[in-house]
């Protein structure tokens, strides 16, 4: 199994960082984890074969995570992709998607695709199956507009992975992650508290509680990036792959 992050960065393109969009392969599963509103041309550079994804995993509604979605399906109709694709996310996405596309392309929403299209919705800790994909949402704490908010702990091939998603400090992080083969963790700044949002000191004081076998750090600010050379961490940086 490997993972590559397609994008890393935060809502601002911090460092010059792509929104959040992680690219998970195996022998016989192929995902995204959030598509952002720059995944489309982040996607495009990595020769990513996007007719090969089944899944896409939506962890919550704001613009970083969220709003490549109209490109990515616009794409995918276009390029007359005909392989069935499945987007899940937390509960409203069946109502959010077509509105996102009507705000980037009107009437895209009621297109017919030529492929088939499922949206999904998932519930806090309601375990669901997609092909040989098993997913785990966790509630997390992002603020109120853009939710629900979920964290996904992710099974596959002998293998799970964790994604933390955007969230302060929640103890719902501990089931999400512990034991994860790989748990990719927000750390938004160093120590500085921010409200709705997980800043590296916090996050260390549960790793012992986690117990994850990696950790690899995404979604940081210009506080972080200024500091990763002496982490004793992998931070994330757009490209990267992380076999696990």
């Amino acid at each position: 199994m490997q993972l590559q992050f397609v994008g890393c960065g935060d809502a601002f393109g911090s460092g010059g960082r792509f929104n959040t969009c992680f690219h998970v392969s195996g022998e016989r599963v192929n995902f995204l984890i959030d598509c952002g509103a720059s995944s489309l041309p982040a996607l495009k550079p990595l020769e990513i074969d996007r007719d090969a994804i089944d899944l896409i995993l939506i962890t919550h509604f704001h613009g970083d995570h969220f709003a490549g979605l109209p490109f990515f399906l616009l794409d995918a109709q276009f390029s007359r992709r005909t392989r069935p694709l499945v987007i899940a996310g937390p509960q409203g996405i069946e109502t959010k998607l077509p509105e996102v596309m009507e705000v980037m392309f009107e009437h895209s929403s009621k297109t017919k695709q030529r492929f088939d299209l499922s949206v999904v919705t998932l519930a806090p800790q309601e375990r669901r199956s997609f092909g040989e994909v098993t997913v785990t949402p966790y509630p997390v704490v992002h603020g109120e507009s853009g939710g629900p908010f979920l964290a996904y702990r992710v099974e596959a091939e002998g293998r799970v992975v964790t994604y933390s998603a955007d969230t302060e400090w929640t103890d719902a992080l501990i089931p999400a992650a512990q034991n994860a083969d790989l748990f990719i963790a927000e750390a938004y700044t160093y120590d500085r508290m921010v409200r709705n949002h997980l800043s590296l000191k916090t996050l260390e004081a549960h790793l012992p509680a986690i117990n994850a076998r990696r950790v690899v750090l995404t979604h940081m600010s210009d506080d972080m990036l200024g500091r990763v050379d002496d982490l004793p961490y992998t931070a994330a940086s757009d490209g990267m792959v992380v076999v696990f």
